[in-house]
């Protein structure tokens, strides 16, 4: 259960990290409202998750799948640049994640 609660939580860590960009320093209130929301449940999954899974690999893999999440989305969805480096350092960051699942 905890993995589950991991990987939902590092998706949330991609939404808030998204709607993070979007507020404008706080100034629209629909994408700091989703900030908000998205962050405290991100961290409350971060938290449960940590208390059986080693800090280390979750906090990593938290991060890994909420960092290729919003670089994904930005690129696909928001007309970030896309590079064939950016995609291969992006793989490796999931290649990490996945080893780190494997090597726990």
């Amino acid at each position: 259960m905890a993995w589950i609660v991991l990987v939902i939580s590092g998706v949330l860590e991609a939404v808030w990290a998204t709607a993070l960009g979007k507020s404008a320093g706080f100034s629209r209130p629909v994408p700091t409202t989703v900030f908000v929301v998205g962050i405290v449940l991100s961290m409350v999954g971060l938290s449960y998750a940590l208390r059986t899974l080693p800090i280390g690999t979750g906090y990593a893999i938290w991060v890994g799948i909420g960092a290729v999440l919003t670089a994904t989305y930005a690129m696909v969805l928001d007309g970030e640049s896309v590079t064939l480096l950016k995609v291969a350092l992006l793989t490796g960051i999931i290649a990490c994640v996945a080893g780190l699942k494997l090597a726990h």
